[in-house]
């Protein structure tokens, strides 16, 4: 008996198809098994609120066990390799390093005009308190403290999302390899027709 060419033909397209499927899935998995974990700041530091402390954060790498944290530095510059491979958390680390940066210039202001006030104290041999050049400091220190209030409001805030756009990035990518077949194969239709079997195990 003489095979249909034509089904011979569609039989072979569903054996690639089967193999292509399969080795993505193959491939897939073995991303999954490798890809890191999420990164998680200090108790403390995950909790901080608008307008509050400006230390530095503290976070446990991807991987990483225990009470091993280390710091994310002034400008969050030793958490941006772990971000790099996310957008959204690079441009949320970024508003955060601005924000540091405005912060750093402010009390650079703000201290030297506090050292301009007190050069003028004896400057002329007497002793001066509210001279003009005293004036003009006391008025840029005030603004630089009051400037403080507003740029460090959200700066907190700009890294906390940082680390909430990774994780949950990490945790869309791990939901793939699931929703890929957990074996493929090929049946026959009671008609004779190849068909390309697939199955899912829910987990």
């Amino acid at each position: 008996m003489h095979q249909n060419p034509s089904l011979s033909f569609l039989q072979q397209r569903l054996r690639v198809v089967a193999v292509v499927a399969l080795s993505s899935s193959i491939f897939s998995a073995a991303q999954a098994q490798n890809a890191p974990a999420t990164i998680r700041l200090s108790p403390e530091d995950a909790t901080r609120g608008l307008n509050g402390h400006q230390h530095n954060f503290d976070f446990l790498a991807p991987g990483v066990e225990g009470y091993n944290y280390q710091t994310a530095g002034f400008f969050g510059q030793r958490l941006r390799p772990y971000l790099a491979s996310n957008a959204e958390s690079v441009a949320y680390l970024d508003k955060y390093r601005r924000q540091k940066t405005i912060f750093l210039i402010d009390r650079l202001v703000a201290v030297g005009s506090f050292g301009v006030y007190g050069q003028q104290i004896f400057a002329n041999g007497e002793a001066q308190y509210f001279n003009n050049t005293q004036k003009v400091a006391i008025g840029i220190f005030a603004t630089s403290v009051l400037a403080t209030v507003f740029i460090n409001r959200n700066t907190n805030t700009h890294l906390q999302r940082a680390v909430t756009a990774y994780n949950t990035g990490r945790a869309q990518i791990r939901l793939l390899p699931r929703l890929r077949p957990t074996s493929i194969g090929l049946g026959t239709a009671p008609t004779g027709q190849p068909l390309l079997a697939l199955r899912w195990t829910v987990r």
